[in-house]
């Protein structure tokens, strides 16, 4: 069974002026454990595509549905309690809380669902420890280097023992060394523990290491392919 099912999906941006059709009918679904890259040059709507996923944005026409969920159906309170349990986010420019530490910017999602402080902080802790950050438990995101700070963020997407993971070009501002080890660590996580991984991506190093390629022209989907 999927756990990402979108039915003819399209979004329209300014249609009453000058309308800019953003997606054209998408028809896509995205199974339990599967490392996708939905690709496409600017403009061609991915980043819209996986924001609509998310639940970040709405689509003008079409279905979403997550775990079984018609998202399309949730009020705006609704929608940010589904996202918080069912979805993690990892985004370009990290988005971390600069007066946090990398525990507390962890723990933050699960002080949101009100889990118990020692159940989240040793959660924190395991998770920082599984993406390679045991020794930064207390330093500020300043006081992180790009690499290190993608990795609390992925962290913190995991923190909720989300259905999937969502990372709109996560490796953007990325030198090679710090989007290998980020790779290789997200594709341990994927194949050892079943995580499912869904990005938006131009970055030819993701798009070698995905194990299914969406690519979007124009709004459509023009291919889907499968590499093993």
């Amino acid at each position: 069974m999927a756990i990402i099912e979108i039915n003819n999906i399209e979004k329209t941006y300014n249609p009453s002026k000058v309308p800019v059709h953003a997606l054209r009918g998408v028809d896509l679904q995205i199974k339990k454990g599967e490392f996708t890259a939905i690709v496409g040059p600017s403009g061609s709507g991915k980043t819209t595509l996986l924001n609509i996923i998310g639940g970040l944005d709405s689509p003008t026409t079409g279905q979403i549905i997550i775990n079984g969920q018609d998202i399309s159906k949730l009020s705006d309170n609704n929608m940010i309690d589904f996202r918080k349990e069912n979805i993690g986010f990892v985004f370009q420019a990290y988005n971390l809380i600069p007066v946090l530490t990398a525990l507390e910017n962890v723990e933050f999602i699960m002080v949101l669902q009100k889990k118990d402080k020692k159940a989240r902080q040793e959660r924190a802790k395991e998770l920082l420890t599984a993406v390679g950050l045991a020794d930064k438990l207390d330093k500020r995101p300043s006081e992180l280097s790009g690499g290190q700070q993608q990795r609390v963020a992925v962290a913190r997407a995991l923190a909720s023992k989300p259905a999937f993971i969502l990372a709109d070009e996560p490796t953007a501002n990325l030198d090679s060394t710090s989007t290998a080890g980020l790779l290789d660590m997200m594709a341990k996580m994927n194949e050892e523990e079943g995580m499912t991984f869904v990005f938006s991506t131009h970055d030819q190093r993701v798009i070698d290491r995905a194990r299914r390629v969406v690519t979007l022209v124009d709004g459509k989907i023009e291919s889907d392919i499968y590499n093993g």
